[in-house]
């Protein structure tokens, strides 16, 4: 009975948390063309300039390193599989909310900040993810020893300075902002939860 309730919750956290992320991403992030860090911040930057699907992109992305998480973490990798199939699904079938919220760049990147980071805690906080960099800084510190955080930093960067490149710098430095917030509040949330 209690696995039962351990699955159900999962199950449910997930699904919330997708739905936080969901609605983050198209209700704040796209309108203002801001990113965020990992393969959700790689899917935007792809979904800017070819206007492919958010969501299905960010599948795409990640099935290789979830392959490559099989290999090495394999409980891990089906909990992130389950997310990451949840939360790309939710993206896409989210994106007719992308025209509803009337909020400046600045508050978008505060609140898409704080709804995505509430979204990413939940998930955390019941052992599931989108998968994604996180999954594939997880592999990487297990075989390096390497901390994680400094990885999933090292990443993000990457993603933050392709961003710079490519857009102005009132979305980058708000789409900054709003990585921090994420990092914050999902930060925040497992710590005081955990």
């Amino acid at each position: 009975m209690v696995k039962v309730i351990v699955i159900f919750s999962k199950f449910i956290a997930t699904i919330v948390g997708s739905m936080l992320l969901a609605v983050g991403i198209n209700a704040f992030l796209v309108p203002h063309h801001l990113i965020d860090g990992g393969i959700i911040g790689i899917a935007l930057i792809l979904h800017y300039y070819f206007h492919v699907q958010t969501g299905m992109t960010m599948l795409f992305l990640s099935l290789p390193i979830c392959l490559l998480a099989a290999y090495y973490e394999k409980a891990y990798f089906l909990n992130s599989l389950e997310g990451l199939l949840v939360s790309s699904l939710f993206i896409d079938l989210f994106s007719p909310i992308r025209s509803q919220f009337h909020a400046t760049t600045l508050e978008s990147a505060l609140l898409g900040g704080i709804i995505i980071g509430i979204g990413v805690a939940l998930m955390l906080k019941y052992e599931t993810s989108t998968g994604g960099t996180d999954l594939l800084a997880r592999v990487i510190s297990k075989t390096t020893s390497i901390n994680i955080a400094i990885i999933i930093i090292l990443l993000d960067g990457l993603i933050v300075m392709a961003g710079f490149a490519l857009f102005d710098l009132k979305s980058f430095l708000c789409s900054c902002l709003a990585i921090v917030i994420v990092a914050f509040i999902t930060s925040s949330i497992v710590k005081n939860e955990g």
